[in-house]
Order: C-alpha cells, then sequence, then structure tokens
C-alpha cells in the first residue's frame, strides 16, 4: 500500500485510479463511498462522491448534462475541456494528484476523471447535514436577531459576511488534523486588524500537528493559547453573529471551525467575557445599569462566601448595626462543610440539569429546591443562611455571560474560602491580593488580561464601566492595535 505522505499523479488509467482508492479509502469496502462509471465519446469517465456530504439533486443534474454530451457532440480529443464546459456549477477546480482526489472527495466534493487525462476536476456539491440558524441558548437578549452561528462553516462566514459587506473582510481556509482535515477559517478585516496579530495566529495554526479536531474549536485553543491548568479562559467564545461581526470591526481575529457553533474571538481580556449583546440592545443608560449589575453579580459569586465565613468566624469584625449577619443556632456540622457540600451540590443541580431532558428538569428543579432543601435545614444539616448564601452566590455565578468564566470564578472563590477557613482574616487578605496579582500576571497572546484596570488605561476603562452611545465610541480598543484606530470618520 502506498505511504500516506507520497504524492501521486492522476494515473492516465482509471482502472489504476479505482484499485488507488480501493486500497487507499475503502472504495466498495465502506457503503457512502460512491463512483459512477459513465461512457461519453467512447471514452470511460468516473465521477468519486462520498454520500451524505453531497447534494444528490446536482449530481444528478450533472450526469445529465454529461450524458447528453454523446448526443450533442463529436468525437474529439479534447474530451475533458468538453466536460469541464459543460459543468453547471459555480465552483470547479481542476487538481493533479490522487492525494488532492482523495482530501477533496472525504471533504464532500465530487470528483470527475476522464480516461487519458492527468488531471481531475473537483466540483462543489457539498451539502452538508445540521440545522438552520437559530438563537444560541447560552446568549438570549430580548430584542435582537435570533439567527446564531450552526456546525456548518459555510454558513457561519455567510452570516458573519452578510453583517459586513467589506471588500478587506477575509477569511482564510486551512485544513488542520492528520486524519480529520478539518476546516479552520481564520477571519480578519484586512485594514483594520494587527498584521503582526494575524501572522502570529497563522503560524500557531500551521504548526498543530495531530490526528483530528473531533472537539473542534476547544482543541484549537488548546493548541494556541496553551492555557494549561489555568482554569481562567484566554479566548472568548460566541455564537451570535452579531457579536462576531462587531469584533471583527474593533479589530479582532475569529477563528471559525467547521464542525462547532462556536467562534474563537482573539485577544480577549477578563472584561471581555463579561459583556453581552443585550446591554448594546438598550438604551445607554438600560446598558450601563444592566452592566453595573452584572459586574454585582460576578464579585457576589466570587467574594460572598468567603466574606460572609469570615464575619461567622470573627462576629467582632461586624458594625452593630449588621451585626444580625451570622447563623442564629447552632448546628451538629461545622459552617465551612455546610458551605462546601451546599455549593457542591449546586454544582450536582446544574449537570443534572444539562444531562436531564427538558420535560423532566422543572420536576427537578422542585425536588432539589423544595425538598432536598428544606428538609435539610429542618433536620439541622444545614442552617438557612448558608443556603441563602450559597443561593445568591450561584446566581451571581449564573449571571456571568462567559460559562467558561463562571466556571473559573467558582474555582477561585472555593480557594479563596478555603484559605479564609485557614488563616482567617489574613487568609482572606492575602487570598484576595494573591487571586488579583494572579490574574494581572495572565497574557492572552501577549494582551493584559486585566486591561484596561491592570495597565491602568482611564478611557478604555470609562468605556468598560459606562456603555456609550454608538455615535461617541469612535476609537477601537488599542488592545488590539489594529491598524485604523477610528470607527468614524474624524471629521465628523
Amino acid at each position: 500500500m502506498p505511504k500516506k505522505n507520497d504524492k501521486h499523479p492522476i494515473p492516465l488509467s482509471l482502472d489504476e485510479a479505482e484499485r488507488y482508492m480501493k486500497e487507499r479509502v475503502g472504495l466498495g469496502t465502506s457503503f457512502d463511498l460512491g463512483v459512477r462509471k459513465l461512457k461519453i465519446l467512447k471514452r470511460n469517465v468516473h465521477l468519486y462522491y462520498v454520500n451524505g456530504l453531497c447534494d444528490t439533486n446536482f449530481i444528478v443534474q450533472m450526469l445529465e448534462e454529461l450524458v447528453d454530451i454523446n448526443d450533442n457532440e463529436r468525437l474529439s480529443s479534447h474530451l475533458q475541456a468538453i466536460v469541464e464546459n459543460r459543468i453547471t456549477n459555480q465552483s470547479v477546480e481542476k487538481i493533479k494528484t490522487m492525494d488532492e482526489l482523495v482530501d477533496q472527495v472525504l471533504t464532500g466534493l465530487i470528483v470527475i476523471i476522464v480516461e487519458g487525462e492527468a488531471t481531475g476536476l473537483v466540483v462543489d456539491v457539498r451539502s452538508y447535514p445540521g440545522r438552520q440558524p437559530q438563537e444560541p441558548d447560552t446568549e438570549k437578549v430580548v430584542r435582537g436577531s435570533r439567527d446564531g452561528f450552526v456546525e456548518n462553516i459555510i454558513v457561519n462566514t455567510a452570516l458573519t459576511r452578510r453583517r459586513i459587506r467589506d471588500e478587506n473582510l477575509r477569511f482564510e481556509m486551512m485544513k488542520i488534523g492528520e486524519r480529520s482535515k478539518a476546516d479552520v477559517a481564520l477571519g480578519y478585516i484586512k485594514d483594520i486588524a494587527n498584521p503582526g496579530m494575524i501572522d502570529a495566529i497563522k503560524k500557531e495554526l500551521n504548526t498543530i500537528k495531530i490526528d483530528g479536531i473531533t472537539m473542534a474549536d476547544k482543541t484549537i485553543e488548546e493548541f494556541l493559547v496553551k492555557q494549561g491548568y489555568n482554569p481562567y479562559p484566554l479566548v472568548r467564545y460566541t455564537e451570535r453573529a452579531d457579536v462576531a461581526a462587531t469584533h471583527l470591526l474593533e479589530g479582532h481575529i475569529l477563528i471559525y471551525v467547521d464542525t462547532s457553533p462556536s467562534v474563537i474571538i482573539t485577544p480577549t481580556t477578563y472584561f471581555h467575557h463579561l459583556q453581552h449583546a443585550e446591554e448594546y440592545r438598550q438604551s445607554p443608560a438600560v446598558g450601563t445599569m444592566v452592566r453595573w449589575v452584572r459586574f454585582l453579580g460576578v464579585l457576589l459569586s466570587i467574594l460572598l462566601l468567603p466574606l460572609w465565613y469570615l464575619f461567622v468566624q470573627n462576629p467582632d469584625l461586624l458594625p452593630k448595626e449588621i451585626s444580625f449577619i451570622g447563623p442564629n443556632e447552632d448546628s451538629n456540622i461545622p459552617v465551612f462543610l455546610q458551605i462546601m457540600m451546599a455549593d457542591i451540590g449546586i454544582e450536582f443541580l446544574r449537570m443534572a440539569a444539562i444531562h436531564t431532558p427538558t420535560p423532566l428538569s422543572t420536576a427537578m428543579g422542585l425536588i432539589a429546591a423544595v425538598l432536598i432543601g428544606q428538609i435539610a435545614i429542618d433536620v439541622g444539616m444545614f442552617v438557612p443562611e448558608v443556603i441563602l448564601y450559597v443561593a445568591v452566590a450561584s446566581i451571581g455565578t449564573y449571571a456571568t455571560p462567559s460559562y467558561e468564566l463562571s466556571v473559573a470564578n467558582k474555582i477561585g472563590r472555593v480557594c479563596l474560602l478555603i484559605v479564609t477557613a485557614i488563616f482567617h482574616v489574613p487568609g482572606f487578605m492575602i487570598g484576595t491580593t494573591v487571586w488579583l496579582l494572579f490574574l494581572a500576571h495572565i497574557k492572552s497572546l501577549n494582551t493584559p488580561y486585566l486591561w484596561p484596570f491592570i495597565p491602568f488605561h482611564p478611557m478604555a476603562f470609562m468605556q468598560i464601566m459606562i456603555r456609550r452611545a454608538v455615535p461617541g465610541s469612535k476609537i477601537r480598543p488599542s488592545i488590539v492595535h489594529a491598524r485604523n484606530r477610528y470607527k468614524q470618520p474624524t471629521n465628523s
């Protein structure tokens, strides 16, 4: 059997080509691989395809056109040119090797080879199975578009180009995975995005050597940013086409991966993960209020439980006006263990909600809230305040727009709770400081993670805190180092 890395020219004999396909890709063994053999002007013509990835209607129409050649053309030595001219398709390319033939067929295209010709014709008749664009479950808005990305990379790039009809919008396609050969597209606006960042990301993508990327964008992320065991997300995911288009116009670079409904946005900071499309679908005042409430929820999800437990340990730290904070009754289980058990219970509930069919999830929630929670309090396992503060912290976690960031913040909360339980006030102060220093130390593609807070950039920080009206937001974020800093003409 020929080695996989060898380049084999398309043979002049179609029998030899068919033998190669049988040995290389299992033609005749795999039911979904097919070949259609035709006799056109007394010469053999083969069409290779994969069932399920090709549009049958296009293939039938093409076959009718090819068969019709016998009735309307004379014998000619230029049969391939005649065949190419008869193909009624907008995308026809030529290839010269069997390796290209195999790759194109397995991608979902059909390849036509003519006896006695050393080149093949590749026709794009792909029709990937998949769903129609619909609103993503994790990024819903009250008002706004309902079309979200799907698992088809062609549809995803089309949704983006529909919003940005600019001649400088680029989608550079490459294949990653020795066996999967997955389509990956690098999206950017040529006269806005930083060329150095484009080259750096392209270089990292081209160095990926792996059998396949069946986990799609997540595998790409791990190769791109080399995150290790750092829980904080270094890239942002979105399933909304309008969010993706907005970041392209700001100078970000997007990575589209076939079979994934999510698009990777680079570079990103901590505050990018706290933004939501809903803020920009409301007036600036309402958007600012929503943003502040979200920031409060994120802070509560991290600091509320450690701070409350610190006051439980040291009630003398509380002012007299709020001295009622803390458990008013004794329990047989230490408060720290109660918090950990309740937190783990919430995590169980989240996992169960993901894996439970929708009609049963409501019943499961009632069982967890009414039966388990209330009975646990009645039998003395938990004090009511533990349930209250764990629930508030969990709501703050769910209010975080980025799922990846919410889980990372939860890990940070547990670590902060542990050091507070062990070292009391010094533990809380030092733990909080170390957590901030850890975030400040992180860099995502050479981008400071806490920018514009650390290093401090006053104008950019004000844009983070206050949602400005679009006419007043004329400058792109400096963190992307855009070639064109201005969103609007400078003389406007």
